[in-house]
């Protein structure tokens, strides 16, 4: 598999482990619905959270966050959409990114809440 598949599957872990610790219930991974994918789905007290995680090895070429674009974004919230009326939920939603960083064995992880809100998408 390629360097940055194998590096982005070890962020999702981190991800996860990491929200496991703050408490957050994870109901769903790598969940699909067409093309668009969400990469974590969980609960956290009343809130539906919706978490993008992005991994890189440097920030060299900005921070991993940078990556969520508009585009990025809207694709989320379509697949937010079709997870909430597939399984008839009723929750508040927020859109979260993590953040992280690993480099020598090191790693570094930022947790954006609310990194983003809908906008209204045609």
């Amino acid at each position: 598999m390629a360097k940055h598949y194998d590096l982005g599957i070890k962020g999702e872990e981190i991800a996860t482990r990491y929200l496991k610790d703050k408490s957050y219930e994870i109901l769903e991974r790598n969940w699909r619905h067409g093309k668009d994918e969400i990469d974590i789905i969980a609960l956290d007290g009343k809130f539906l959270v919706i978490v993008e995680v992005k991994t890189r090895s440097t920030n060299f070429f900005g921070e991993p966050e940078e990556a969520v674009t508009s585009s990025k974004q809207k694709f989320l919230v379509r697949a937010a959409e079709e997870f909430i009326l597939e399984k008839n939920l009723h929750f508040e939603i927020r859109f979260d990114i993590i953040s992280i960083i690993i480099a020598e064995n090191k790693q570094t992880i930022r947790h954006i809440q609310d990194a983003f809100y809908p906008e209204l998408y045609d």
